[in-house]
């Protein structure tokens, strides 16, 4: 396993990028002042007795973003923290076993295998999911389908919120969610939203919960008007 922390160096390449997007920011400061001015071809120089901010001359010290404080913030949105060691925690290759339960139906299960690796020196973890569920085909009987999911997983510093996206073949969307990590329970929990058909969104809340190092299981929850109701189940056991 990766460690989550890594030394905060940065590099030429991350100065040129930092550098450059300092460049884009003061450029897009430059022209969001001049639309913000008066439309007239040849605008004179503002008079001091004016006072509609729409032609009104910014101050000098809020248009203008001091490109080395600017560094220094965005130095330290780069770094990592405890919210990445605990994500870390749960990298590792894993099996699983999923409930999936519907209103006056029986659950069904299935089985798959995960393997969450860290990337971006482990800003972020890459989760590759696997596996065989059985779905209804076209002519309604059930059949066994191979799953296969992907999940990125991350903690934005600058949101501070756990921030989570999700593709799987079932589907061609992208499920973005965004959450919190209770030290104390071990728990995180995201709240996203799924629209599997055109014009019906469901809201959803995800519980992911750490037994131990070895040990996590994983609830879903969807919200259908107004009631909500957990339809996902999946326990996880580190392959040893």
């Amino acid at each position: 396993m990766t460690p989550a922390h890594v030394p905060g160096k940065i590099t030429a390449m991350n100065t040129r990028i930092f550098s450059a997007l300092i460049a884009l920011v003061a450029i897009t400061s430059v022209v969001s002042i001049t639309f913000a001015q008066s439309p007239a071809p040849q605008p004179s120089a503002p008079s001091t007795t004016v006072t509609t901010p729409a032609v009104s001359a910014p101050a000098t010290t809020a248009a203008s973003p001091d490109p080395a404080e600017m560094m220094k913030q965005m130095m330290e949105m780069a770094k990592l923290n405890e919210n990445h060691k605990v994500l870390a925690d749960l990298a590792g290759s894993w099996s699983y076993t999923v409930k999936m339960m519907a209103p006056g139906e029986t659950p069904s299960t299935s089985a798959g295998s995960l393997t969450r690796k860290p990337v971006m020196n482990g800003r972020f973890f890459v989760g590759e999911y696997t596996g065989t569920m059985k779905m209804p085909g076209v002519d309604g009987k059930m059949k066994d389908f191979t799953f296969k999911g992907m999940s990125l997983e991350g903690y934005d510093n600058v949101k501070q919120k756990f921030v989570s996206s999700w593709v799987d073949n079932m589907g061609t969307g992208i499920m973005n969610s965004e959450g919190s990590y209770d030290p104390a329970t071990k728990t995180f929990t995201y709240s996203g939203e799924v629209e599997p058909v055109p014009g019906m969104k469901v809201p959803v809340r995800e519980v992911i919960k750490v037994t131990d190092k070895n040990h996590h299981t994983f609830e879903w929850y969807e919200n259908r008007g107004g009631q909500e109701t957990k339809t996902l189940e999946i326990n996880y056991t580190r392959k040893k």
